[in-house]
């Protein structure tokens, strides 16, 4: 048997379907027994894995790995489980082992990691453990040479076509307990229906994981399903967690006309000069079937900026504010991303990019504005050179990225970077104290009118004069009405 492990991946322990583990469990379904173990579910779930190993003699533990908080969770819980049961195999997968591979397999309690997609590559790992494969015929395989113990990496599979993979088997979990209220609707669950990008812009991790490929199943399935998830479910809404769901028009005006009349919210992340180019009558049938937010990469205010990050030359900063202005004329609320404090000049960045959001904020005042500072990727560009530049080098051991000062990193919020200081982090962290009081987020279902008229007079003065500095009284009025900062699909 193979457990299905999904780490903790949030504080706050936000139930999200483990789509991954779903589509790797649909590879094993008929093929493999498998169980599937969920950290944001489960308050002890190495005592679960525990169990499970002890009664079904259960020899490998496949465990999916996202920087963060569930890289401190999987560390954590790997090493218990390692000290518990040594002749289990442990084997990595997910965004982290796909970009710092080394780092793992530098762990005593990590055996082997499988970088890109591992959806065909599992049952081909799993022959390799029987002895029917060979370590170097494993797609994506990192491992540790028996002969001299140096890592070996395998080069990645091919992107499965998600068309044709089969259903997710949705009975391997507790689907009730994942069903959430949102802005989108009072019961909210989520799909997945596309592998990849195809861009290449120098920032992003979806690179490695899909070098510029971008499958995607039909507008016909997309619909099937979340007609099937509305039936089994009573689903009112759906978040489409696709790195961009949004590439090809045609199936999105299809899939649009398809769900017209199921009366749903839909939310999916998109790109700026691809959405611009849909016609009128795309984004009427999009505003039509109860698309309410789109997530977009605006990622600067500087067209200088967007140039270093290989937006493919498309991108510049006008084109945001004409995005803003087209949701706005159709009612539906775009969530833009920025990374401030860009190499090589970050206060220069920085100034420009806070400056160009109040702008932005004046064409459209319901836009959502989600802030991160740029943390590097391992992948070659003139950002990442600048920061090596600097002096800027990733952790070689786990024990080095769960510390406080990486975990801050690989959230895109760090104290301070080589190119730039704590003040700088500082002056930026008070903007946005400003920003999201005087314009509260429209996703915090749980925050009153009354509460939002509170927060945009306390803060009018300093937004209107532009002063951020020491802002207490909204520190106070946080921790009085906890109101959230606004999050990548985060509801």
């Amino acid at each position: 048997m193979i457990i299905l492990y999904n780490p903790q991946s949030s504080a706050a322990r936000k139930p999200i379907l483990p789509m991954s583990l779903l589509a790797l469990a649909a590879q094993l379904e008929g093929r493999r027994p498998c169980r599937i173990i969920d950290g944001n579910l489960d308050d002890h779930p190495v005592d679960s894995i525990a169990r499970i190993i002890g009664e079904n003699s259960a020899g490998v533990l496949g465990v999916t790995v996202m920087p963060g908080p569930q890289l401190l969770a999987a560390t954590r819980d790997c090493r218990a489980i390692k000290n518990r049961f040594p002749h289990v195999t442990i084997v990595w997968g997910g965004y982290f082992p796909t970009q710092h591979p080394r780092p793992c397999l530098n762990a005593p309690y990590v055996d082997f990691a499988l970088q890109g997609h591992a959806d065909f590559a599992l049952h081909a790992f799993l022959e390799m453990l029987e002895g029917r494969m060979r370590p170097s015929e494993v797609p994506g395989l990192v491992y540790r040479d028996p002969s001299g113990g140096s890592v070996r990496q395998v080069p990645a599979g091919p992107v499965p076509h998600p068309a044709h993979l089969p259903p997710f088997p949705y009975h391997r979990v507790p689907m009730q307990r994942y069903i959430r209220n949102t802005y989108l609707g009072s019961r909210t669950l989520p799909d997945h229906t596309s592998y990849g990008c195809p861009f290449f812009c120098n920032f992003c991790g979806v690179v490695k994981l899909a070098n510029g490929r971008w499958l995607a199943q039909s507008a016909e399935r997309i619909a099937g399903n979340v007609a099937m998830m509305m039936r089994r479910w009573n689903v009112n809404a759906v978040e489409f967690f696709d790195n961009n769901f949004f590439v090809q028009e045609a199936r999105v005006a299809e899939f649009a006309d398809r769900i017209k009349k199921f009366g749903i919210g839909w939310w999916g992340e998109g790109r700026i000069d691809t959405m611009l180019q849909f016609d009128d009558r795309t984004w009427r049938a999009m505003a039509e079937s109860g698309l309410r937010m789109v997530f977009l990469g605006a990622e600067s205010g500087s067209d200088e900026t967007l140039k270093r990050m290989k937006k493919q030359g498309t991108a510049c900063a006008a084109k945001t504010l004409a995005m803003a202005q087209k949701c706005a004329q159709w009612g539906i609320i775009p969530e833009f991303s920025f990374m401030l404090g860009n190499p090589p000049d970050p206060e220069k960045d920085a100034q420009a990019t806070t400056a160009f959001i109040r702008k932005l904020k004046k064409i459209n005042p319901q836009a959502e504005i989600i802030l991160y500072h740029y943390t590097p990727v391992p992948l070659q560009g003139e950002l990442y050179e600048a920061a090596q530049g600097r002096g800027f080098r990733f952790p070689e051991r786990l024990e080095e990225w769960v510390r406080p000062e990486w975990q801050r990193v690989a959230a895109h919020r760090p104290e301070s970077m080589p190119w730039f200081s704590s003040n700088l982090t500082s002056r930026i962290r008070n903007f946005e104290k400003v920003l999201n009081a005087y314009y509260p987020t429209a996703t915090d279902i749980k925050l009153g009118k009354l509460h939002r008229l509170f927060l945009r007079g306390l803060s009018a003065w300093r937004y209107r004069l532009h002063f951020y500095r020491l802002p207490w009284e909204l520190r106070a009025a946080n921790r009085l009405l906890k109101y959230q900062r606004p999050e990548t699909s985060g509801f």
